[in-house]
């Protein structure tokens, strides 16, 4: 388990008219064993934030501190190490995954990113990811393009899970998915997160979605934190304009009077 906190964190881009500021002086924590869920609509900074904390894009101001000690990802070697303590999926699995490779291949090359194994040890590692993802042996052979978007993110899961991680960053990961396979893909999420003792900084703006696999939920809007509480009590008493804004925005969260049947409690 890998905890994770970002103390003031500030990432600017350079736009037409001068910088701009994605992300605000952010400061957050995900302690080791637990999922953070990260709400906000479209352009609130979620994404470059989570670029920022592996090193995709430069931070400009605070710290970032895994398991109380910062690091630095400027160079390819830096990043290469911190790729063995956190791995993240992204939202489109399409562009993901190397077109050219089936999943067999994905998952053997991740595998041995960081150690060597001998043909018959890389097999079996790839046979136990495809079963922690819950996906068919028999699909181990095919491209991207002959799975279904459900089982192109359980390979792109699976393939995050293989250098055995502590924190896992989860990046809209079902926002491209048909509604049908996001409740799917959501359970197996959570069920990974309990069985492996993954740390996760879950990312969307699909409040159900983020409700259902997160412990405590902090709110962004336009580079901010505005707000962070336990998922239950930010449900019950969000105190936030936004926050209540967005729950209002979801009827199945939105807060009941006393007395009326409250939400179901999310699934173990």
């Amino acid at each position: 388990m890998t905890g994770l906190r970002l103390c003031g964190v500030t990432v600017r881009h350079h736009g037409p008219r001068g910088p701009v500021t994605a992300v605000d002086r952010v400061s957050l924590e995900v302690p080791p064993g637990t999922t953070v869920g990260l709400v906000g609509e479209s352009g609130s900074g979620k994404s470059t934030l989570a670029r920022a904390i592996v090193g995709l894009v430069p931070v400009h101001g605070g710290r970032v501190l895994l398991d109380g000690q910062e690091y630095g990802a400027r160079t390819v070697r830096a990043r290469r190490r911190l790729g063995r303590r956190v791995q993240v999926v992204f939202q489109d699995p399409d562009t993901a995954l190397d077109p050219r490779m089936t999943a067999r291949q994905t998952l053997a090359e991740a595998a041995t990113a960081f150690r060597r194994l001998d043909r018959r040890t890389r097999a079996q590692r790839v046979a136990d990811l495809l079963d922690l993802v819950e996906l068919d042996q028999r699909l181990a052979d095919r491209l991207p393009r002959q799975l279904s978007g459900g089982q192109r993110q359980r390979v792109a899961i699976a393939r995050a899970l293989a250098v055995e991680p502590g924190l896992l960053i989860a990046d809209e990961i079902t926002s491209a998915l048909d509604v049908s396979v996001q409740a799917s893909v959501l359970n197996t999420i959570r069920r990974l997160q309990r069985q492996l003792g993954l740390s996760m900084l879950f990312i969307g703006h699909n409040l159900p979605a983020v409700y259902h696999v997160s412990d405590t939920v902090a709110v962004m809007r336009r580079g901010r934190i505005v707000e962070t509480a336990p998922t239950e009590a930010l449900l019950r008493d969000p105190r936030h304009p936004y926050t209540r804004t967005l729950l209002a925005s979801v009827p199945s969260l939105h807060p009941q009077p006393p007395g009326t049947a409250q939400p179901e409690e999310r699934s173990s």
